[in-house]
Formats: structure tokens, sequence, C-alpha cells
């Protein structure tokens, strides 16, 4: 069974404006690092993405593959693997919760990946840490530029 990395960061905006930008997944090639291109293939009745296909570069994994979100109440997005060229797993979520009464947001980031091609448990956790890290990052920086214009 494949182990997860997670990690945590707080952002200076309500959990709604958080979740609109990742929710705004055209975008992701101006925020994320990895993501070089990002296209809904589907969406709900509500208009949120259902299957989203991305073409990732995160240095040691590369791929262009399809995945399928799940989408919990207002604070939680999860994400499992749908097809890929590479990937074997491609599994995580951003969960929400509101701090200060909803002035600031707390954003956990959980992330499984498990490639086709032989690859060091120690690398796989590496590769996972560099995203999660490099995403909740990118997502403070882009989430907190935009409260501020």
């Amino acid at each position: 069974m494949a182990e997860h990395t997670s990690s945590s960061i707080t952002i200076d905006a309500a959990p709604a404006d958080v979740m609109a930008v990742i929710a705004d997944f055209a975008r992701y090639p101006e925020w994320t690092g990895e993501v070089k291109e990002a296209e809904v293939l589907a969406a709900d009745a509500e208009g949120r993405a259902e299957k989203v296909r991305l073409l990732l570069d995160a240095g040691a994994i590369r791929d262009d593959h399809t995945l399928a979100y799940t989408w919990k109440g207002t604070d939680e997005v999860s994400w499992t693997l749908d097809k890929s060229q590479m990937l074997r797993q491609l599994d995580g979520s951003y969960r929400l919760a509101p701090l200060e009464g909803g002035r600031r947001t707390e954003v956990t980031y959980q992330l499984t990946v498990d490639v086709k091609i032989p690859m060091l448990g120690m690398i796989k956790r590496k590769a996972e840490k560099v995203i999660i890290d490099r995403a909740l990052a990118g997502l403070k920086k882009r989430v907190e530029s935009t409260e501020s214009a």
C-alpha cells in the first residue's frame, strides 16, 4: 500500500476565496509550477470540475493524466487518478478549516503518488513533498495577491 504525504499552510483569506482559486483549474499553470496545462473535461451541475486533464512536470515525475474530482461541501475536494501514462496512483485532497472567524484558512494538502516505473520510496516521498510544498506556497501567494488586488 502506498504511503501518503501531507502538509498544511495558513492563508490570510476566507475559505471560500481559497476554494475559488483551487477550483479554477484553467489558471493552475499560472501558480502551481508543476502543472503546465489544465483542461476541464467534465463538470457537475454546479459547474465544479469532475474530470480534469493535467500536463504535469514535477522533475522526477512527468505525465499527461486525467483526474476525477469529488467535492465534499464547500471545504474539501479530493481526487483520484482516472488515467495516466506514467502514474499508477495520484490521489489527494485539499481540506480547508476556517480560522479567526473565517478571516484566515488552514489548508491541508494530502497526496499519494505511485509511478509505473520502479522508483525508490524515498524519492517518491520527496517528489510528493516538493509537489505539496510548491502547491501550498503557490496557492497562498495566489490567494493573498488576489485578496489584496
